[in-house]
């Protein structure tokens, strides 16, 4: 049976004017498949890179990494999910930006009933990414309560659910954001420590902060703006773990200096990576599940956009007006 589903696709890369909305059609799951109708859609910045061209793909392209819903039909092989399973999924291929889609079942996950569709939707890939950064990038020496670590746009999606994360853990996590409020928010969700970014010189605080010391480890998804200050920032023998590039790509750079501002490492990673089986999907998502079922994490939405409002959707998001996590609703 065919249906027809509203997509958001771009034809060409560019601002978020590109952002249509057309109709396709959506037939049944081949093997290893399954056929998923969206009720809630997670916004990402990785969505921004890919319709900006920062990372190419073929056009006419479908866009959203994130979302969760209903199973509606299940292919050949298929043996974790059935029809009528909530489901929730941070994904390759993009595509979620719809109603209905057909996509690869390996990184659907069975959404437990404590957790509603908007929480899904909104915590799959940032929350899966703040469980890899936090527990699976360690620094060569460790990562140990007590443990000072900077976050920068701690006030965004997956920074106060690492703020909540590390609190946990025992981490002194110090939180940079854009503003007095972001700040005041990455505090109360865990955050020892914050700076104002556009205010403060953030590596001299940090600095002071940690007595001279530095930090083991620093998460940066803001990239060309942050880069080379957060290298400041490190002990000897600590890790720059880059993961996004919010302010652009990080120039480039003569690995001597690693050398000269202590033996530091330097690591680009993303989440697909590390959710490359089934089985490694399902055992980081089931950590997500029980963090925040446990209600150690709290996934905060701030932002609900309807489908039809993709195009203000990322004009706020590009603009860092959003602080949380962002849904789209079909």
């Amino acid at each position: 049976m065919t249906q027809t589903s509203r997509a958001v696709r771009i034809h060409a890369n560019g601002g978020p004017e590109q952002l249509v909305i057309e109709a396709l059609s959506v037939g049944e799951p081949g093997p290893g498949e399954v056929r998923i109708r969206h009720h809630a859609i997670g916004l990402n910045f990785i969505d921004v890179y890919q319709r900006s061209g920062l990372y190419p793909n073929a056009m006419p392209l479908s866009l959203g990494m994130e979302g969760a819903g209903v199973i509606e039909a299940v292919g050949e092989g298929v043996t974790h999910l059935k029809v009528g399973d909530r489901a929730a999924y941070a994904a390759n291929p993009p595509g979620s930006y719809c109603d209905l889609r057909v996509m690869p079942a390996m990184n659907v996950c069975r959404l437990p009933d404590a957790i509603d569709f908007e929480t899904g939707a909104a915590m799959m890939l940032k929350g899966l990414t703040a469980m890899y950064l936090l527990k699976r990038c360690p620094p060569v020496e460790g990562l140990h309560p007590g443990d000072f670590v900077l976050f920068h746009a701690a006030a965004g999606g997956v920074g106060l659910i690492a703020c909540q994360w590390a609190k946990a853990l025992g981490l002194r996590l110090i939180g940079t954001a854009g503003s007095d409020d972001k700040c005041a928010l990455a505090r109360e969700h865990g955050a020892e420590f914050t700076i104002n970014y556009r205010s403060e010189d953030f590596a001299a605080r940090v600095k002071e902060i940690t007595g001279g010391k530095g930090v083991k480890v620093v998460y940066d998804s803001v990239g060309k703006d942050t880069f080379d200050k957060s290298l400041d920032c490190l002990m000897p023998f600590g890790l720059m773990v880059s993961f996004g590039n919010a302010s652009g790509p990080v120039a480039p750079f003569a690995p001597g200096i690693l050398g000269a501002k202590g033996s530091l490492y330097v690591t680009r990673q993303t989440l697909f990576t590390h959710i490359t089986s089934r089985e490694r999907t399902q055992a980081m998502a089931d950590e997500l599940f029980a963090v925040v079922a446990s209600g150690a994490v709290k996934i905060r939405i701030d932002q609900r956009f309807a489908l039809t409002d993709v195009q203000a959707a990322h004009r706020s998001l590009e603009a860092r007006q959003t602080t949380g996590c962002t849904i789209l609703l079909p």
